[in-house]
């Protein structure tokens, strides 16, 4: 049969792809829903959000509104982290048509004793379906449009308000038409939108040259890191390290006697993915680090590195999860001409999938259960992308709580389908957009397109893997600048442990740091002269104190006349609490230019002064006009971050 809907329900939004993937959302939010409803002459619609969470098997409904040309809108509260299930129903509004025509024909002049019989029975209809009071009320208005009392009397009741609510609860909805698709939005914690992430290397946390760091010393630390105000201490793999192949100092083939090897080379014979390396200390020593982050307000991040070494237990207990050779041998890792001998990939075409996705949820099943509710996961453009809808979606829907970090560094568009698939956050391009025209466009994408809806760009200053020319060349201003752009572009960011001293050593002609801590343990002075870290503090705290910054969506670009100047905004979501951020991004030479205050958007007028408020500094100037000029020393102070108030 043909389709009879009357009513064309198009252009939903927000809809991704047809609905083949939900879009993202945190609690508290509420999430607004589009669309254009059309159907033949001029009878009045009504529609409604359907909704519910994936567990409930009753609709809820909030009502949508005509906004103009046909386009509707409506809104729910998303009130808990877990999946919701919308969708839109619509339906010819038979009484709102029939009181709208009745003011009309009143207003004419006409008379409309049979109108008022037709409401009366509309409105006798409707009561033949309430209950309780609201029969009553009915049947009451149903008697009195019948009259025989006086015709404006009558008329009065027809187009009053109590009762236009009545019928809009009990009238038979007309016409009634459903969207042909139900759509998705996943709910998660505040911290998938709102962190700052700090990278340590457990084995690095001691305070003796060449010495194993332990739990205690990485509990010892927090208290640092957590002055630096950062909410997620991330860690990379924690697991018994391989022998075989085990790369040495600056990835060299050959270790030297007491080399520690690369943490991504997981597994001996000591365990593999569920067990910790011993030189750490023991699983409950895990669980106290774990505990004591918690009572400092930090929780812990680990790595989801689904790679073994060749002396991970699975390689004797599951060779068919593996590549082999057409010799029998193991195949290790490649990415010509690179190679990862220290390294096996697993076969996710494996004859026992089901055996193998299994393990590795159960993995992460493991690690949840020490109370680790966040995963840096490593590579997953180099795994199925049916693997990970199937994860996450599994993982989620027994502890909603997690939240999913994909370190993608790969095609945009294989980034983003990673994104659209499931994972809470993402990796981005930040880390090597440098000038003003790249970072323009870059968060223009992220933040004004369908991109907003399921990315959330984690802007990671450096990694162990990355320190980029502009770190290596532009000394201690560059460091802030990042960090600043990091800190304020995105309302989730994170730095590698040793940018707040300001690392800059590389493998010349590489993004390799020298003396790379992924092959050997290093002991720093954490206090080191130079260090940026009352700075980063400072970014952290305004972070916290300033709504508009823990948010990434809301950002706005303003004009600055020099290139070399980036300026932007935000507000809450309230539309308040104004924050403006211009950045010097020439680490070499003082900048003096205009900014262009959106004055408009601040509720000040042209002429009116104001009162600038130097978040950074702590200091205060008067302003008038939309023309601000400020100077910015990348060898005093690159950043200026302000509120603007009457």
């Amino acid at each position: 049969m043909k389709d009879t809907a009357r009513i064309l329900i198009e252009a939903v939004w927000p809809e991704l792809d047809g609905g083949r993937h939900p879009v993202k959302r945190e609690v508290g939010d509420t999430l607004t829903v589009w669309a254009d409803l059309v159907r033949e002459g001029h009878d009045v619609l009504a529609a409604v959000v359907k909704y519910r969470t994936k567990a409930e098997a009753e609709w809820r409904e909030a009502p949508m509104r005509h906004f103009d040309n046909d386009r509707w809108t409506g809104a729910f509260a998303l009130t808990e982290n877990t999946r919701y299930v919308y969708t839109i129903e619509a339906w010819t509004d038979r009484f709102a048509s029939w009181t709208r025509d009745l003011d009309r024909r009143v207003q004419a002049g006409q008379e409309v004793e049979s109108e008022l019989g037709e409401g009366a029975a509309q409105v006798s209809d409707a009561a033949a379906r309430a209950a309780g009071p609201d029969r009553e009320s009915l049947v009451a208005a149903a008697t009195l449009l019948r009259g025989p009392g006086p015709i404006g009397g009558r008329v009065q009741a027809a187009l009053a308000a109590p009762l236009a609510g009545l019928m809009a609860r009990w009238q038979a909805r007309t016409h009634r038409s459903g969207y042909d698709r139900e759509l998705e939005v996943v709910v998660d914690r505040e911290a998938a939108r709102f962190a700052a992430w700090y990278e340590l290397f457990p084995r690095s946390q001691g305070r003796v040259p060449g010495r194993h760091g332990t739990w205690d010393d990485c509990i010892a630390r927090l208290d640092d890191i957590r002055a630096m105000g950062f909410d997620v201490v991330y860690l990379p793999p924690i697991h018994p390290i391989g022998h075989t192949k085990r790369k040495g100092r600056n990835n060299a083939l050959v270790p030297a006697p007491g080399d520690p090897g690369s943490p991504w080379a997981i597994g001996n014979a000591q365990g593999g993915h569920t067990a910790i390396e011993p030189a750490l200390g023991t699983l409950d020593d895990f669980r106290r680090f774990v505990e004591a982050a918690r009572a400092r307000s930090m929780e812990v991040a680990l790595d989801y590195a689904l790679q073994c070494s060749p002396d991970h237990p699975w390689v004797r207990e599951h060779p068919e999860w593996f590549y082999r050779r057409p010799d029998g041998s193991i195949r290790y890792a490649e990415n010509p001409p690179k190679k990862y001998e220290d390294i096996v990939p697993l076969n996710f075409d494996t004859p026992d999938r089901e055996g193998l996705w299994r393990a590795l949820a159960d993995v992460l099943r493991f690690w949840i259960a020490q109370g680790v509710r966040t995963f840096r996961v490593d590579n997953p453009h180099t795994k199925p992308l049916p693997f990970w809808r199937w994860l996450i979606a599994t993982i989620q829907a027994e502890h909603p709580d997690v939240v999913f970090l994909s370190e993608a560094f790969t095609r945009p568009k294989l980034l983003r389908a990673l994104a659209k698939l499931g994972f809470t956050q993402s990796y981005s391009y930040f880390t090597w957009r440098t000038t003003k025209a790249e970072l323009t466009a870059y968060f223009t994408e992220l933040c004004r397109t369908d991109v907003r809806e399921y990315l959330r760009a984690n802007l990671f200053a450096n990694t162990p893997d990355i320190l980029t020319p502009y770190l290596q060349e532009g000394g201690r201003p560059a460091f802030k600048i990042r960090v600043a752009l990091a800190a304020t572009l995105s309302s989730l960011y994170g730095i590698y442990s040793g940018f707040e001293l300001c690392e800059s050593r590389a493998v010349p002609g590489t993004e390799e740091y020298q003396d790379s801590e992924k092959y050997e343990i290093r002991v720093r002075d954490w206090d080191a002269p130079g260090n940026v870290k009352p700075y980063i503090a400072k970014l952290n705290a305004l972070r916290r104190a300033h709504p508009a910054l823990q948010r990434s969506t809301n950002l706005e670009f303003h004009d600055a006349d020099d290139e070399a100047v980036l300026f932007y905004g935000k507000v809450d979501a309230a539309g308040g609490d104004p924050v403006l951020v211009a950045v010097n991004l020439d680490v070499r030479t003082v900048r003096e230019c205009r900014l262009r205050l959106p004055l408009d958007a601040l509720g000040i007028g042209p002429d009116e002064p104001f009162r600038v408020l130097d978040l950074l500094r702590d200091t205060e100037h008067a302003g008038q006009g939309a023309d601000y000029r400020v100077r910015l020393d990348p060898r005093d102070e690159p950043v200026l971050v302000f509120t603007v108030r009457r």
